[in-house]
């Protein structure tokens, strides 16, 4: 399948290669990989050489520094060059697409509050790796908080009866944590270092927060089992659990006093990224629906002869080509502006997942009874898809912080 006619006339033959080589290594290595470990339990997918040598060779590419400057060996791509990779990395396999985004978010997050032992311990050698034996996680999620996390500078935020679980205290220059963070952290059981969003003065409600690089050599960590769940199988995530780790006070990259602003540029990156994950993965189902629609024969014609297929095919192409639009929008203006508006982030992410979801369904709609087995890949892409709709923030909870913002 050719690729996407992009509409920006302004872009440079070095964006243009980078979309191609994005998507070849997204068409020759992610999409088969992801498609066959889909099929996997979840402990035999980490054990697998597939997932391992996929991973890798997104590191050698430099995917995993995605959003780090060149200043410290980062692939340093602008907003736009980010939300084109990102697309084809997820149109290839959002649960790679995730995977090696989250993989640099402690690094990441200390590029932006560098110090000299933060260079040299952090953000350096992640940006080295090459061979995956660095991994990041994003540790917010707990057992009894999950989209809660995610609503800064709302009044409920704030509100001293409600309280995170995962705790910091300072003692000397070190912070001492304890806590569990749920099934849902995102490379939780492969990663090697977690960006651990945690609970410092729980007075302040939710809002009384800090961001904290957590080595998970340490000792009193534990991690639980890969989770088992029905889309983005080739993610891994699974549960850390904190027993009295102490961590330089130097890790904790932001305190209580700024909790709710850096809260805020994270929930608007992630959703940024989401955003544009997303469409990749509704390309990927309407691509998949359109070649067989040109193929398969029905009533005396190919599918594409019936007009009801045309329709549902060229409404499945505007969905995309709007979610393209808005989530390119929202990343250009928030990645380029502090504090961003958080509200253009939410919108590109609901809506991109809302559509992607559509859009697979539809795609599954096109194949009839074929689009239900797995000798086809669209019925992955709809429970990938189904997925989005919850991780980085339930929708519906979104849609209040967002409309707040407004």
């Amino acid at each position: 399948m050719a690729l996407y006619q992009d509409l920006n006339i302004d872009l440079t033959a070095e964006q243009i290669a980078i979309k191609e080589e994005t998507h070849k290594f997204a068409k020759e290595v992610l999409r088969p990989a992801s498609i066959e470990l889909d099929k996997m339990a979840p402990e035999d997918v980490i054990k697998s050489d597939l997932f391992w040598n996929a991973m890798k060779k997104g590191y050698e590419l430099g995917f995993h520094t995605i959003f780090i400057p060149d200043t410290y060996g980062g692939l340093a791509t602008d907003p736009l060059e980010s939300h084109i990779v990102l697309e084809e990395l997820a149109w290839g396999s959002v649960d790679f697409a995730i995977g090696l985004g989250v993989a640099c978010f402690p690094a990441f997050f200390a590029s932006m509050v560098p110090t000299d032992r933060l260079i040299d311990e952090i953000i350096e050698p992640y940006c080295a790796c090459t061979d995956t034996s660095i991994i990041g996680c994003w540790g917010i999620t707990e057992p009894e908080h999950g989209s809660d996390t995610l609503c800064p500078f709302t009044p409920q935020f704030s509100d001293p009866e409600i309280s995170g679980q995962v705790t910091a205290r300072l003692d000397g220059d070190e912070y001492i944590i304890e806590g569990q963070k749920s099934a849902w952290v995102s490379n939780g059981t492969i990663a090697t270092q977690a960006l651990v969003y945690l609970t410092i003065d729980p007075t302040k409600g939710m809002s009384g927060g800090g961001i904290c690089i957590v080595p998970l050599d340490l000792p009193g960590i534990r991690k639980g089992k890969p989770l088992d769940k029905m889309g983005q199988r080739a993610l891994n995530q699974g549960e850390i659990y904190f027993d009295g780790v102490r961590v330089p006070k130097e890790y904790m990259l932001v305190d209580e006093e700024s909790y709710d602003a850096m809260l805020d540029i994270t929930l608007s990156t992630a959703n940024a990224g989401m955003g544009a994950m997303f469409v990749g993965v509704a390309r990927a189902a309407h691509e998949e629906a359109l070649a067989y629609a040109k193929q398969r024969f029905q009533g005396g014609k190919v599918l594409f002869e019936h007009q009801l297929i045309k329709h549902k095919l060229f409404n499945m192409f505007t969905k995309i080509e709007a979610g393209r639009a808005l989530s390119r929008a929202a990343m250009i203006f928030n990645y380029n502006n502090t504090p961003p508006s958080i509200e253009y982030s939410i919108a590109s992410k609901v809506f991109c997942t809302n559509m992607a979801l559509e859009v697979t369904s539809d795609a599954i709609q096109i194949f009839g009874g074929n689009g239900l087995t797995r000798e086809y890949p669209v019925e992955k892409f709809f429970r990938d898809a189904r997925a989005g709709m919850i991780e980085d923030g339930a929708n519906d909870t979104l849609m209040l912080t967002g409309a707040h913002h407004l």
